[in-house]
């Protein structure tokens, strides 16, 4: 089956939406917690979020027109704090059922059971729930102008998780996590390990580690 661009834009908005949002596989999930000067707290899904850089410590996520109200986006730009939390498999309906566009003086906290929680300080809300966790303070906010979405990238300042599930190198055991992805809007999926392998050089064959 070939699609070409003409064939893509003939299709159905909704269809089309979907097709394009699975084109490049599984993404991560994750919960994005936000308030503003008020302490009116916001929590927000995104399948976005990218790694940008390790020194320093860089993640990215997009964010879409703001055309509408984008209250993570407000936040953002208003305290310059927020967190991104892991979506595991026990808090998908949860997590999946802050994607709907609750009033600003709605908290999504609130209106999912899910529970704000504050750690040293940080004055952004985590998940209390989420295994793992990060507090960010924002760097950039970077528009990307074809189709006027926003790449925020922040600068990581805090992480929480579980030491048991952190490895002698520093990698982090997502299994171990329960951390789940996404595929297209909104199909979850739990993850396996296949393998893990050496670094890669031209005069070294590869060995699993």
């Amino acid at each position: 089956m070939i699609i070409t661009k003409e064939t893509l834009f003939n299709y159905e908005q909704r269809y089309r939406t979907q097709l394009v949002n699975s084109l490049n596989g599984y993404k991560s999930a994750n919960l994005i917690g936000s308030q503003n000067k008020l302490n009116q707290s916001n929590l927000a899904i995104f399948s976005s979020v990218i790694h940008l850089g390790s020194n320093p410590p860089l993640i990215g996520f997009i964010t879409r027109p703001n055309s509408v109200p984008r209250h993570t986006l407000e936040n953002i730009k208003e305290t310059g704090k927020y967190t991104i939390n892991h979506i595991h498999s026990g808090i998908i309906e949860a997590a999946h059922q802050t994607s709907a566009r609750y009033k600003r003086e709605k908290s999504e906290f609130v209106e999912t059971g899910l529970t704000e929680e504050y750690i040293d300080n940080f004055t952004a809300p985590f998940v209390k729930e989420a295994h793992l966790k990060m507090g960010l303070q924002v760097k950039e906010v970077l528009p990307i102008t074809t189709n006027d979405t926003l790449l925020i990238v922040g600068e990581i300042e805090l992480i929480s998780l579980p030491e048991t599930c952190l490895e002698t190198d520093g990698k982090i055991n997502l299994e171990l996590l329960n951390t789940v992805v996404i595929s297209g809007l909104d199909m979850y999926h739990s993850t396996k390990k296949e393998t893990r392998l050496s670094y890669a050089k031209p005069d070294l064959p590869l060995r699993v580690i």
